[in-house]
């Protein structure tokens, strides 16, 4: 049984949200040494994702102070006692999704939601209590981890290693987004052969729908953004047909859909935006008793209007966390995906969308520029 190197208390930088609308200050914290079946990680690099934004509004509660960040890869810096199967200096991605592989819901075949290792709400760790804190103040993370710091603390079982010749980056991105994306389509709907699908919404989560539906084998993937930029991006993750709504007429979504699919509309539709009405034109915008729908994208609204006649008429609406995905019976086969080049994540960031731990502001104004799907965070 590993032994943890470090029994310190460190301190380090992170990036700090004080209060809902807040810019974020990078500010010296203190991190506790792990407990039992936790790790202390270095971080080592960091990506921004819709949540985290959706976070510093007070989603999915207003819990302050909180350092931010649920994307990222680092290594492993120290081990508390009962850990198994890592190392110091194991290089490793945080979830915030456990798999014990023994609970009734994963053993059901039908979630991915374990019992066991839950989706952490309350920004602490399973015992209640938090790893960091500012002059005695305790710090929330963000589910199961925060990594927008220069070290962090989190429970084992909300990791997965990696292999070292995987690109640091792109590991990144898989940690939560792509990788939502991707596991809707692959693993959540299970897009059928020659299907019909349309993503609302084409960030690194629609672009990883996209590419499931692709890879899954959909014969039309319709992608729907206001960005024109959006369509390059698209067509490199296989989507055969673009509707930018803004350029057409007053049509919605859905009827735009229906437009280039002989009015019947699609088999899959994915919402990635969570924009409240979206979630209803993806719903309209499916075939009549045999389409699926899936809520992929988080938002704010703790409502949303639905047609009443199209789900009694047999149309499926669903949600998904984390593309239905686990993290260790699904996860690694995305890594070694990643390994063998086979996604083109690349087509996610440029050089010019990278920023440091101390400018972590200009992320948030860097996301706003047409041509940015995601902001790569150097720690």
């Amino acid at each position: 049984m590993a032994k943890s190197s470090s029994s310190q208390v460190i301190t380090c930088k992170a990036a700090i949200c004080w209060g809902i609308g807040e810019p974020l200050k990078v500010e010296e914290i203190q991190v506790e040494p792990p407990k039992s079946y936790e790790i202390r990680v270095k971080m080592l690099l960091a990506s921004l994702c819709h949540t985290d934004i959706l976070c510093t509004r007070g989603f999915p509660a207003p819990l302050f102070p909180r350092v931010l960040g649920h994307e990222g890869v680092g290594k492993v810096e120290s081990i508390g006692e009962g850990v198994e199967d890592l190392e110091e200096g194991d290089l490793v991605i945080p979830t915030f999704l456990g798999e014990c592989q023994e609970c009734e819901n994963c053993r059901s075949g039908k979630t991915n939601l374990c019992l066991k290792y839950p989706l952490i709400l309350d920004g602490l760790m399973l015992d209640g209590t938090a790893r960091m804190s500012i002059n005695g103040q305790k710090l929330h993370h963000i589910f199961s981890c925060s990594t927008w710091s220069e070290y962090m603390v989190i429970n084992a079982n909300y990791v997965v290693k990696i292999n070292p010749s995987i690109d640091l980056a792109h590991a990144s991105f898989l940690s939560c987004g792509f990788s939502t994306g991707f596991g809707s389509a692959w693993r959540e709907a299970s897009v059928e052969k020659g299907s019909s699908v349309a993503v609302i919404g084409l960030g690194a989560v629609g672009l990883g729908a996209i590419e499931g539906a692709r890879m899954q084998g959909a014969s039309k993937i319709i992608g729907i953004d206001k960005n024109e930029k959006k369509r390059e991006k698209g067509e490199a993750f296989g989507m055969t047909d673009f509707i930018n709504p803004d350029g057409n007429s007053q049509k919605p979504i859905s009827e735009l859909i229906k437009d280039l699919t002989g009015g019947m509309g699609v088999d899959y539709c994915f919402e990635c935006t969570g924009v409240a009405p979206f979630v209803n034109e993806a719903l309209l915008a499916t075939k009549p008793g045999k389409g699926e729908t899936l809520v992929v994208g988080a938002g704010t609204h703790q409502t949303v209007p639905i047609n009443f006649l199209s789900l009694l008429c047999g149309g499926t609406l669903k949600g998904s966390i984390f593309g239905g995905l686990k993290i260790k019976s699904d996860l690694p086969i995305l890594l070694d995906k990643c390994k063998k080049k086979e996604f083109l994540l690349d087509n996610l960031f440029t050089d010019h969308h990278q920023v440091t731990l101390k400018d972590i502001n200009k992320a948030f104004e860097l996301l706003k520029q047409p041509d940015c799907i995601k902001i790569l965070i150097n720690i």
